[in-house]
């Protein structure tokens, strides 16, 4: 498994494992007519500009095996004057799951931010999600409470804070400890 930074060749693949991470994990959350339409256009979009033309406080991380993607950490340094860094999407493969792919991207991203944006790092994951909040907690953050926000299809949902008070829990997690 390799680690690198994406480039903007990498959008169409990030794009696909957003969504079917967004299909697999958002049901309930975003309605289905919303997840079963045209999401892939819409992520792809998002991807290419992202890749295409990505701020410098942008840093987009993949672990890929060969030609395929695993996963993928998007972080945006300095986002927030209070919280930091924030970790903009972590997705994971259904065929690189348990195996410390999230754990290794969360690290390095986290990594990044400190050498790059001291000050923070933070992410938001919806209220539901409660195999992500128990990784979260388990890698170290902690749940600075909920806000609710507009969901891409209208509707609403409680997302929550989860906050590393120091990145020190993630740094065993690094790529280059392991």
């Amino acid at each position: 498994m390799l680690l690198r930074e994406a480039t903007p060749t990498d959008a169409g693949a990030i794009a696909r494992l957003h969504t079917d991470s967004w299909r697999r994990t958002y049901r309930g959350a975003f309605s289905d007519e919303y997840l079963d339409g045209d999401i892939d256009s819409e992520r792809l979009a998002v991807w290419a500009e992202r890749l295409t033309s990505p701020p410098d406080s942008q840093f987009t991380l993949l672990a890929t095996k060969g030609d395929q993607l695993l996963g993928f950490a998007c972080s945006f340094g300095a986002e927030d004057p209070t919280w930091g860094t924030l970790v903009d999407n972590l997705h994971v493969a259904p065929e690189g799951s348990g195996k410390g792919l999230g754990r290794r991207l969360l690290a390095d991203s986290a990594l990044w931010a400190e050498q790059h944006h001291p000050g923070g790092f933070y992410l938001w994951v919806l209220d539901q999600n409660a195999h992500a909040r128990r990784f979260y907690e388990h890698v170290g953050a902690q749940n600075e409470g909920p806000e609710q926000i507009a969901t891409p299809d209208g509707g609403e949902v409680t997302q929550l804070r989860y906050v590393w008070p120091t990145i020190d829990p993630l740094r065993t997690f690094a790529s280059e400890s392991g």
